[in-house]
């Protein structure tokens, strides 16, 4: 039996991939959230064999769940549901490890054809990313020009970089991520001068460039 946890913050899109995959003998729906934070504890917890995440959710973006998943539970395959067909978005999607990026304009028949062929160990790009998102990311992986800067952030500057772009304060990114207010204070401050930015307004820039918020 293959088990699947579900990632997306909107409900009625949960319910309805839960009723397609369910619609499959050899899968089961073990768990399912809204909430990116919330994710990693689920499958830190279940170790599913498949995780489907949205791209964009509060808490973690679909991405950054995609890289904690490898380390928290390597087995599991991620399939990113994306509305994004651009470039940039499926060479992050890939970097990040995902064993599918699926478009949400996808049928249900590819989705399910995405998550046996993730379970095989290929990788499966929905067909109009295929060749474009592969060049891309052998461009990007054979330029050793320049460092992302995000790649020097830790888990839990992530955390508040991730709820300071959604609007969150520092005292409810402290009371959501059981830190001081004071600690989060000097997360933040850490992130803005790791990556370059000045104001909210740049931080939120930032996020929306890389995907991570609307």
């Amino acid at each position: 039996m293959t088990t699947i946890i579900l990632a997306d913050d909107h409900h009625l899109v949960r319910e309805a991939l839960r009723l397609l995959l369910e619609t499959q003998s050899d899968f089961k729906v073990i768990a399912e959230t809204g909430d990116g934070l919330d994710a990693i504890a689920l499958i830190e917890k279940h170790k599913p064999n498949v995780l489907i995440a949205d791209m964009m959710m509060p808490g973690l973006s679909g991405l950054e769940v995609a890289r904690r998943t490898k380390r928290v539970s390597p087995a599991t395959k991620v399939i990113v549901l994306s509305m994004h067909d651009a470039e940039s978005y499926v060479v992050e999607a890939l970097q990040a490890g995902v064993a599918g990026y699926v478009l949400k304009k996808s049928s249900s028949q590819e989705l399910i054809f995405a998550i046996r062929q993730a379970l095989e160990g290929n990788l499966y790009l929905s067909p109009s990313l295929n060749e474009r998102a592969i060049q891309a990311y052998m461009r990007r992986a054979q330029d050793s020009r320049a460092d992302d800067p995000y790649d020097t952030l830790t888990s839990r500057e992530r955390e508040v970089f991730q709820l300071a772009a959604e609007g969150s304060s520092n005292p409810q990114i402290a009371e959501r991520l059981s830190l001081s207010p004071r600690t989060v204070e000097m997360h933040r401050g850490n992130l803005m001068k790791k990556l370059g930015l000045k104001s909210q307004t740049d931080l939120v820039k930032y996020a929306v460039k890389r995907g991570m918020v609307e």
